[in-house]
């Protein structure tokens, strides 16, 4: 088991502002793109089946696939910096439970392998910012249900999991890089 103590993982469930949150921190720090959304845009764009809302087996497998080739690219790179990643391998087995895929041993041997910073940041729902595009089709209710299935799921495995507050953006990157002392 590797454990990354230079890599933060920014999650929680749609709509929350995860990727407003890495833009600042990609101001100062590298960030890795959720895979997920990847993933939806490449499938779309080919007329592919791998989509939340078609083939869901194979969305799951792709993104635990892509999940694990970003860390180890990111591994292999032997950055001493801080990295943020946006959604990390964790997320994939909570999206497998919530479809009832469950999580298979590969999945589980992936998330007890690949580990990141024991502390990682979940941002809450926040329906005054939760909105919905053509990659992001969840309901609010979904939206709610994710975030207590992320918190659980990251810390079945052990992970301190420290809610970010719902406040500016500028704020919110604050509060993430004084948890990082």
């Amino acid at each position: 088991m590797s454990q990354e103590m230079n890599f933060y993982c920014i999650t929680g469930g749609p709509g929350v502002g995860k990727t407003s949150l890495l833009n600042q921190l990609g101001t100062i720090y590298p960030i890795i793109p959720e895979v997920a959304r990847q993933i939806i845009r490449e499938q779309m764009d080919n007329q592919g089946e791998a989509l939340p809302w078609k083939n869901k087996a194979h969305y799951t497998e792709l993104m635990l696939e892509r999940s694990v080739k970003s860390y180890r690219e990111v591994q292999l790179s032997n950055t001493k910096s801080p990295v943020f990643f946006d959604r990390s391998i964790l997320d994939t087995l909570c999206y497998a439970e919530m479809i009832g895929y469950g999580i298979s041993a590969e999945m589980d041997f992936c998330a007890r392998t690949y580990r990141y910073n024991p502390k990682v940041f979940i941002l809450p729902p926040w329906s005054a910012i939760y909105t919905t595009d053509e990659e992001r089709k969840q309901t609010w209710e979904e939206a709610e249900q994710t975030y207590g299935l992320m918190k659980a799921t990251y810390e079945k495995y052990d992970y301190q999991v420290i809610e970010v507050p719902k406040d500016t953006v500028e704020n919110r990157k604050c509060f993430v890089l004084g948890e990082l002392s």
